[in-house]
């Protein structure tokens, strides 16, 4: 990375500032125009310097107290095209296979659910069993007991 790419690594770290125009907000951090900026940024996405720039709300703020990562039982042969189905459900907020681990642990697809009460959760639970069909041998969900900090790329001095 170039040290003005560093710099604005180290400036958005944290997050973007919630204003509304937050690239002109960094770039009066780091001594640039918010088009530079936005290029800049752009562009280390562009080449795998950085993965993704978004937006992470903090669901239980927002009146989303039932939050629980949904795991299923998928068929191999199915589970990245269902996957990608379930992805686009509303209400999931990411979705992702992961290798399993049995017996203790058959699930193969995981699918974190948001709702305003449990109820609401199981109810999009349903949707997806719908999604998956036969496929589906069996799932679970797993509800948060506490809210996780999430952080991005660290750069340390």
């Amino acid at each position: 990375m170039s040290d003005f790419e560093r710099t604005l690594v180290a400036a958005t770290q944290s997050g973007l500032p919630l204003v509304e125009r937050p690239y002109e907000a960094v770039g009066a951090v780091v001594g640039a125009d918010a088009l530079t900026v936005r290029l800049t940024l752009e562009d280390m996405l562009a080449r795998g310097v950085i993965r993704r720039i978004g937006a992470v709300p903090h669901h239980v703020r927002l009146g989303f107290t039932a939050n629980g990562m949904s795991v299923w039982d998928v068929d191999d042969a199915q589970v990245d095209a269902l996957g990608e189905a379930v992805g686009r459900l509303p209400g999931v907020s990411h979705c992702y296979r992961r290798p399993r681990h049995a017996p203790e642990w058959p699930y193969n697809l995981f699918a974190m659910l948001h709702g305003r009460s449990r109820e609401a959760v199981h109810a999009q639970a349903r949707a997806i069993a719908e999604v998956l069909g036969p496929a589906c041998r069996a799932h679970d969900i797993l509800f948060s007991s506490a809210v996780l900090k999430k952080t991005g790329l660290r750069l340390h001095p």
